[in-house]
This record gives C-alpha cells, sequence and structure tokens, in this order.
C-alpha cells in the first residue's frame, strides 16, 4: 500500500446552485429545484436535495425531471452570481494555502501539507475551512481529506451534505477494497458497467485484474485503474492556470467501423464533456474530434464557430458532422474524442449563455 506525506483536502460545495438560490429566495428552501431548463425542454444545470430524492440530477433532460418530481421548480441560472460566490470560496482556501486546483465553480482541491495558518491536522483545517464558508455565504460544503487526490475526492463524498471523512493511509486498502467500482473517480458509468458484467462490483475485485488485463481492456486508463485501487495517486494539486480546453475521449475494447456504432459510442463522450463545460462553465468556439485506428494512426478534425457551444444540440451535431465527413472508414476506429477549446478571453466580457434555460 502506498503512502505519503501529503495532506490532501477535496471541497465540493453541497447542491451548489440550487442552494445559492435557495440561500437567496425563502420561497425556495427545503422544496425540490432545479437550475436551468424547464418542464418541457433543455437539461437541468443543478438539483437541490429535496430534488435529489426523487431521482432528479443534473444533466437529465428537464422533461424527465418533471416527470420523476411533479412538484420541481424551475429557476434560471444566474452564473454571475454563482461565480462571485465560487470567489468568495476560494479566497477562504487562500488563507490556509496558495496550492489551490479548482475543478468547478464549486470544487477544489488543496494541499495543506505545510498550510499557511491553522493547526497541523488537515481534518482540523478541513473543519475550519467549512465553517469559514458557511459564516461567510450561508452554504454548506462537503469535505474529503487524505493524502492523495483521488481518495480526497472520493471521501468528500461519502458523508454529504455537510460532512466530512478522512482516509489515512493506514485505512486507504481496506476503504478501496469495499468501495463500488462506480464511486470510483475517473470509473465512468459506461466502464462500470462493462466491469460489472465481468463480475467486478467492488475495489477487490478490480484488484485481482493484472496491469496488462486492465491497458488491454482499457488502454493508457487501465494504468490509472490499477494504480489507484491500490490507492497510488503521485498527482500534484496545480494551482489554477488559464484554461486553454476541455475534452473527453475514450479506448475502446474492441474497433468499429460502422458509422451507426461510433455515432453512438460518440453521445457517450458528448455527455461527458457537456457535463465537464457545464461545471466549469466554460463555453468555447472550437470543436475538435480526434480518432484513433486500429494501427494508431490518428487525425484530428476541427470547426469553429462565430458564437460558442453554449447548446447541448449544436455540440452533438457539429460532433455528428465532423465524424459524417470521415466515413465510410476503411480502418477500425479504437479511440475517439471531443475537445473544446478557442474560449473567450477573459477581458472580453461575459459568455451569453444559451443553455435551453
Amino acid at each position: 500500500m502506498y503512502t505519503s506525506v501529503r495532506k490532501i483536502i477535496h471541497v465540493d460545495m453541497d447542491a451548489f446552485f440550487a442552494s445559492v438560490e435557495q440561500r437567496d429566495n425563502p420561497a425556495l428552501r427545503g422544496k425540490p429545484v432545479v437550475v436551468g431548463g424547464d418542464h418541457l425542454r433543455g437539461v437541468v444545470a443543478a438539483a437541490s436535495y429535496e430534488a435529489r430524492k426523487f431521482g432528479v440530477s443534473s444533466a437529465m433532460a428537464s422533461v424527465v425531471a418533471k416527470r420523476k418530481c411533479p412538484n420541481l421548480i424551475f429557476v434560471r441560472g444566474n452564473f454571475e452570481k454563482y461565480k462571485a460566490v465560487s470567489r468568495q470560496i476560494r479566497e477562504i482556501f487562500f488563507e490556509y494555502t496558495d496550492l489551490v486546483e479548482p475543478l468547478s465553480l464549486d470544487e477544489a482541491f488543496l494541499d495543506v501539507t505545510f498550510a499557511k495558518k491553522g493547526k497541523p491536522s488537515a481534518t482540523l483545517i478541513a473543519k475550519e475551512i467549512k465553517k469559514r464558508i458557511k459564516e461567510t455565504t450561508g452554504l454548506t460544503a462537503s469535505a474529503g481529506v487524505s493524502y492523495c487526490k483521488f481518495l480526497a475526492k472520493v471521501a468528500s463524498d461519502v458523508n454529504k451534505p455537510d460532512g466530512i471523512f478522512v482516509i489515512t493511509p493506514d485505512q486507504a486498502e481496506a476503504f478501496l477494497d469495499k468501495l463500488e467500482v462506480r464511486k470510483f473517480f475517473g470509473i465512468g458509468r459506461v466502464t462500470a458497467e462493462k466491469l460489472n458484467k465481468q463480475g467486478i462490483y467492488m475495489g477487490a475485485d478490480l484488484k485481482k485484474l493484472t496491469l496488462a488485463e486492465l491497458v488491454h481492456q482499457f488502454g493508457k486508463s487501465g494504468i490509472y485503474y490499477y494504480q489507484i485501487v491500490r490507492g497510488i495517486d503521485d498527482r500534484q494539486v496545480e494551482p489554477e492556470r488559464e484554461r486553454k480546453s476541455l475534452g473527453a475521449e475514450n479506448t475502446f475494447s474492441e474497433d468499429y467501423q460502422q458509422l451507426e456504432v461510433l455515432e453512438e459510442r460518440m453521445q457517450e463522450i458528448e455527455d461527458e464533456l457537456w457535463r465537464r463545460l457545464q461545471r466549469a462553465q466554460t463555453f468555447g468556439r472550437t470543436l475538435t474530434l480526434k480518432i484513433k485506428f486500429a494501427d494508431f494512426e490518428q487525425i484530428t478534425r476541427s470547426k469553429t464557430l462565430t458564437d460558442t457551444f453554449t447548446q447541448r444540440e449544436l455540440l452533438h451535431q457539429t460532433a455528428l458532422e465532423l465524424l459524417g465527413h470521415e466515413a465510410p472508414f476503411v480502418k477500425g476506429v479504437r479511440l475517439l474524442g471531443l475537445t473544446v477549446s478557442n474560449f473567450p478571453h477573459l477581458g472580453s466580457g461575459p459568455v451569453q449563455l444559451t443553455l435551453d434555460f
């Protein structure tokens, strides 16, 4: 089992967008609320915990969400307000460490190995930060504490909402053995289902696969799975940099040539990319398709719009167009990837959001 002296905290705000709306409008408190979409169209950007009890979740079609919860309240998103609250929260982080890596408006990694202030205990620092966030913003956050980013990220979800969970180096092996693979950060729904079909449901099951077996099935992602199930994660907390691009890709377990099959598999990649774009609230003008063939030849094709990709359907249609231009495929395709880039400069003013709100 891998150990490290690093002290990593992952802070994740609880139902952030929806909680901000409930904070600012007392009439919404205690009620099922979603941000984004409406009862007829669009997608859910965020759901309150009251809505989640009905099975409503982010990235869900609004009509499906309304069907699950007939009393659902739809609220138009105010992303400038959410960004302002996010800045307040980050200022609190910087009181404790300069090593802050934001993942989105509502979550971040902090390396507090050599904290600026507070107790030497990462757990006590996490409790302090949660308290400061509550006092400053009126919102709750959950925190995970461990020696690496992967475990801290997983831990922050254990006692949500308004919780804290700690995984020490000595506890990591037992924790990972009993963790469902679908809860592993970095293992998506499709991969989890594939593992389940092989009888792999828990970390202990995943650990039985050799490195060679995992790489054969999942490509370079197999290396990541092999390491994290053993608690190995050497990634550093990287302070915020200007974002140049945001993407998602998938290496298939077999090669595909049929356009219809590739379009279906690409939809999974689109879904993941769209979730990342929504969470980061960053929308670019250029979409790039990456295709890697069975013989490892790789090509990229791009399209740039006059406006940004702020609609899920526009992203989907552009991806289909780029893929369709390369058909028919004479060679099998082993990997597809989509990347959005060409983000508006920060000084050029706010992005006009048209997320079906």
